[in-house]
């Protein structure tokens, strides 16, 4: 009998980074065997592709040569109670737990879950046989609760499919033909950790003094509704209604024309245990600009304008008017992001990832 590796999540659905990174891991695992995908919840788009984590113990024939990879980026007590029974070798990939505290006002139960999956990853490190960080940020917190053999495996990411991807046509156009000024792109959900309302107040002092016909989209959805609302407020409130768009969930084709007519890529995230956006930016060749937080430092390496973790939103005003007017900032920043891709060769990522799970299969 072949050896199985298959892959669980807490939850799936299209778009999340997690998700994105099980679907692009899952031809490599083949590879070795049989592999699917199993969750406890996941979105109705995804049926075929992800499995009910209830359809698991439905297959006996699995058994302790077996390996089981668990990605960890939440709490939920029912699939940590599944991954303890089981008697497959563990292979855990990190994709960073979130800090709990900027949640617990607008979802206490949300930040409860949090603290949660940190308890739970906790208790996983003499379970698991290998961990596996998309970070060396997420690395460093996985030796500091005690796990053994921790290795950094860069994600699969597949920009060429993104680049190649036909952009919806009504997006498309009015970008282009209603749209006009320079865009100010954020892609990712709209969370408290994620520091929205930064940006926001960064992008006021900048329509007002510094580029008046300027236009900041931000690219995502968001699962916590009264922080949706808080933010939906705050921009009625500093009257940015008609510059500025949140846009909720997107489809990829949308979401390729929101890249493409980007001038410059902008978060003001504290947390991030690697920030695909970044990457994808960098493929489009738009120029980005990120604060000192986290892993965005170590996945820009020095690709993008990265700005002091204390600034406050004028420093970022002016960053952002500094790299949509000078043209000689902008060509090196994009060279740089262009020469910084080739860290991320998917290529060279599944080789490396299917390597580390290969040492122990």
């Amino acid at each position: 009998m072949s050896l199985q590796v298959h892959q669980v999540l807490v939850s799936a659905s299209p778009g999340d980074a997690v998700t994105t990174a099980a679907l692009e891991l899952r031809p490599l695992l083949s590879l070795l065997g049989p592999s699917n995908i199993y969750a406890r919840y996941y979105a109705p788009e995804l049926a075929g592709q992800v499995l009910p984590i209830g359809d698991y113990h439905q297959r006996p024939d699995r058994g302790p040569a077996d390996l089981l990879v668990f990605h960890v980026s939440i709490g939920d007590a029912d699939v940590a109670a599944f991954v303890a029974e089981r008697t497959e070798r563990l292979v855990l990939v990190y994709h960073n737990i979130s800090p709990s505290e900027p949640f617990r006002p607008f979802d206490p139960a949300f930040a409860d879950l949090l603290d949660a999956g940190r308890a739970e990853l906790a208790r996983l490190r003499d379970r698991t046989v290998l961990a596996l960080a998309d970070s060396e940020y997420n690395a460093r917190e996985l030796e500091a609760l005690g796990f053994g053999d921790v290795r950094v495996s860069p994600l699969v990411i597949d920009v060429g499919a993104l680049q190649g991807t036909e952009v919806d046509p009504a997006t498309d156009h009015h970008l282009n033909h209603v749209v006009e000024g320079p865009v100010f792109a954020y892609v990712g959900q709209l969370l408290p950790h994620k520091r929205p309302d930064l940006l926001l107040e960064a992008f006021y002092v900048l329509t007002t003094f510094l580029l008046p016909g300027a236009n900041l989209v931000l690219v995502g959805p968001t699962r916590l509704r009264r922080y949706h609302h808080a933010l939906q407020h705050f921009v009625r409130e500093l009257g940015l209604a008609p510059s500025t768009w949140l846009t909720g969930y997107v489809t990829t084709a949308q979401l390729a024309a929101f890249y493409r007519r980007a001038d410059v890529f902008v978060t003001a995230s504290e947390h991030e245990g690697f920030c695909v956006p970044l990457v994808e930016s960098m493929a489009f060749g738009v120029p980005v600009i990120g604060r000192d937080h986290a892993a965005i430092p170590e996945t820009l390496g020095g690709a993008g304008l990265l700005l002091p973790r204390d600034e406050d939103p004028v420093l970022m005003a002016e960053a952002m008017a500094a790299v949509a007017t000078d043209g000689n900032l902008r060509g090196d920043l994009i060279e740089r992001g262009r020469r910084r891709l080739e860290r991320f060769d998917s290529e060279r990522a599944s080789a490396r990832m299917l390597g580390h799970v290969l040492s122990v299969a």
